[in-house]
């Protein structure tokens, strides 16, 4: 991928469409299938791809600079990634009951994918 290539678009490879997804090392990777979950960079944030958060942010032309795509779920958590509390409340929860009981506090401070 070259520097000006961003994650999610897709490329043709051997005939085939490609898309870039991050992987868990936070690198761009070639994948012949689509991401399921997209993903806010600046606040390392993933949801589903029609989450109604980033759809608005999007439609007032923000965010999609910095969004990123990732294959799965296990994928985005490896990335450091968290659920976004809007389009996943109840893994945002998990995700939030997690750090509170292990003593770390909830960073960035806005649950949802619209906040820049």
């Amino acid at each position: 991928m070259h520097a000006s290539e961003k994650p999610g678009a897709s490329h043709q490879q051997n005939g085939l469409k490609t898309y870039t997804l991050l992987g868990p090392d936070r690198r761009p990777n070639q994948s012949y299938s689509r991401g399921t979950l997209g993903g806010y960079r600046r606040r390392h944030i993933y949801g589903r791809l029609d989450c109604p958060s980033a759809l608005r942010a999007i439609a007032k032309g923000g965010y999609v600079a910095q969004r990123v795509f990732f294959a799965d779920e296990k994928t985005a958590l490896a990335a450091g990634y968290r659920p976004c509390a809007v389009c996943l409340p109840e893994k945002y929860a998990q995700w939030k009951a997690e750090r509170t009981t292990s003593g770390l506090s909830e960073a960035p401070e806005s649950g949802n994918c619209e906040t820049p």
